[in-house]
């Protein structure tokens, strides 16, 4: 079925996408419809979820006023802060109303100049001296009298973004009393980082301690930042928004839970918070005092979210015009392909999902068990039968357009029964004969059970272990990442849990070194083998062909025939969306979605809603 792509860098993608994987149909509402706008998210650790029945009517009010978009969101806003965020709908709204360093071209992926005009790299690697816009004003916006007005310090002076603003921004990323899940994503790269970030007396560590943190306000435009080693990644690291300035005197004034209400929060970016409702409404308004030149290509002033309760309520609102695009429910998907072939998009968000192993909970301490519920999992068959073509197989872990990502069918065992077979009697359970009882644990959703459920018959099949050894709990996306954190005791720990990983920054560090590394945040409680020292020496390596080589060793050694298997890959999701043609877009697969970016044909819209 027909399916416009977006951008040159998913061209690749998604023709791969038709090689591998027969054209599909159906979708997971999740590929969709968990963020604000419909587009494809992009998240951390990205649960499987599907959406219950239609429990309300929501009715859009629409005014003639200013160029509006109307769209729809299935959860509230956890948060708009900027060092606390880890989620898709939080980052998709900090990247309108706070400016990073830097951005990303959304069409190339290259790292271009936001708040930082420029940037000298040392020639060691480790000194990284950003030069800074000095007409970006923090600005304050009356939720009551809707003016936004620039914020003036104690003594009425302006208050202008400046390099000081970036280095509260990374103290406070490198406080371990904030509780970020980012900050040990860019600990491990800025010096002094760990030490604060990871400190056995936190209440103990002075201002001095934070002071050795490598980052410094040389003057109002120039910030200095010290690597701890030459990682020849980090530039693309800068737009990720745990980086992004704030106004510390706001939250020193209001707290960091209450800051980022409307009517306290002052921002920098595009837009300004209006409104936000909890559960019910947020509204983004235009900063109308953002330079001319970084207002973005976009036409919209206003962006009036919804809270709805599912998918289906979503597509609704989009099939009368109220909303200019949405996810698209399981049932619907075959009429609507038909119907609207060029109101579709097919998105490729970039995000893996994997069945992952407790390393520290017998049978799957052992890596041949690992490696033969790995290999005896179909995933082609999956993709075509359950998910009905929605995503690409996956034999490692990083997806094509992720620097250093080994070509998607060369490395890896993949699907493979016969080995699998071999793998699980080589661990003393031949035919799966005395193997124990273990349990899987899922995120909620008629979707995630489809997928253990296929997995159940899998492993029964070529394995021979009955679907009575596998005890399957479904819990909600916290409940599951708090059940799988690295301090759970042992005996409180699943053997199995469903989980996906989505890229903050376009590098295999991202994949391999952020969820793997043995010496990171990795929740499958992995021992340190050859593999990690491997993947410290690919983030340290400057030569690009040297690391693309090292990733490939990584990926083999993890997921190659004598590989550990820390987790069993997956699928590559990819979805469909329904947009109305009088919306244009580009998806963003880094950061948030770039609103400032969109554009709306009025002339058009209220042509085809008349």
């Amino acid at each position: 079925m027909k399916a416009k792509k977006l951008t040159a860098l998913l061209g690749l993608l998604l023709v791969t996408s038709l090689l591998l994987v027969a054209c599909g149909t159906d979708t997971d509402t999740d590929a969709a419809d968990d963020g604000d706008t419909g587009a494809a998210p992009e998240a951390t650790d990205v649960p499987v979820a599907d959406d219950p029945e239609p429990t309300e009517e929501v009715v859009v009010e629409h005014d003639m006023g200013p160029i509006t978009y109307f769209g729809t969101s299935q959860t509230d806003i956890p948060t708009l802060d900027p060092q606390v965020a880890s989620d898709v709908v939080s980052i998709n709204n900090i990247e309108s109303l706070f400016m990073n360093l830097t951005n990303y071209d959304l069409e190339t992926a290259e790292v271009v100049p936001e708040a930082a005009t420029s940037w000298e790299i040392s020639d060691d690697g480790l000194t990284y001296t950003f030069t800074l816009r000095t007409d970006i004003p923090w600005v304050y916006h009356n939720p009551v009298t809707g003016e936004t007005t620039q914020v003036t310090d104690d003594e009425g002076n302006p208050r202008w973004l400046v390099a000081q603003d970036f280095v509260n921004a990374m103290h406070r990323s490198c406080d371990a009393d904030l509780g970020s899940y980012y900050s040990t994503v860019i600990a491990p790269q800025i010096l002094g980082c760990e030490a604060t970030l990871f400190a056995d007396d936190p209440e103990a560590l002075t201002q001095e301690d934070y002071d050795a943190i490598g980052i410094e306000a040389v003057d109002d435009a120039t910030l200095v930042i010290t690597l701890a080693f030459p990682a020849s990644f980090f530039l693309s690291m800068t737009p990720m928004w745990t980086l992004a300035a704030i106004p510390q005197w706001t939250i020193d004034e209001f707290g960091d839970d209450s800051w980022v209400e409307a009517g306290f929060i002052v921002t920098n970016g595009r837009y300004v918070l209006s409104e936000w409702v909890h559960g019910v409404r947020r509204t983004l308004v235009r900063n109308p005092l953002v330079p001319a030149d970084m207002a973005g290509g976009g036409n919209i002033e206003i962006f009036i979210t919804n809270v709805v309760p599912d998918t289906a309520t979503s597509y609704n609102l989009w099939l009368a015009g109220e909303v200019a695009q949405s996810g698209i429910p399981d049932p619907e998907l075959q009429a609507h392909l038909e119907q609207f072939p060029d109101e579709t998009d097919q998105i490729a968000d970039l995000a893996v999902f994997y069945i992952a192993f407790a390393h520290d909970k017998p049978p799957f301490d052992d890596a041949n068990v690992r490696a033969a519920f790995s290999a005896a999992f179909d995933r082609v068959t999956y993709l075509q039968d359950i998910r009905q073509g929605q995503g690409l197989p996956m034999r490692h872990f990083a997806p094509p357009g992720i620097f250093g990502a080994p070509p998607i069918d060369e490395v890896g065992v993949g699907f493979d029964p016969e080995f699998a077979a071999a793998k699980l009697a080589e661990a003393g359970y031949p035919g799966c004969d005395g193997f124990p009882q273990v349990t899987l644990i899922g995120y909620s959703g008629a979707s995630t059970l489809a997928w253990i459920e296929f997995a159940q018959a899998n492993w029964a099949e070529n394995l021979g272990c009955s679907t009575d050894i596998l005890q399957i709990e479904q819990l909600t996306f916290a409940e599951l990442l708090a059940a799988t954190a690295q301090d759970v005791p042992v005996e409180d720990r699943a053997h199995m849990w469903t989980l996906g990983w989505g890229p903050d920054y376009a590098d295999e560090n991202n994949w391999v070194g952020d969820v793997l590394w043995c010496d990171g945040s990795t929740r499958t409680n992995r021992p340190c083998t050859v593999n990690d020292d491997l993947i410290v020496q690919a983030r340290e390596e400057s030569d690009p062909a040297v690391r693309i080589e090292l990733y490939r060793q990584i990926e083999e050694g993890f997921f190659g025939p004598d590989g550990e298997f820390p987790f069993a890959p997956i699928f590559l999701r990819i979805g469909f969306v329904a947009r109305h043609s009088w919306l244009t877009r580009i998806p963003a697969l880094f950061g948030g979605d770039q609103l400032y970016t969109w554009v709306i044909d009025e002339d058009m819209r209220m042509e085809m809603n008349q």
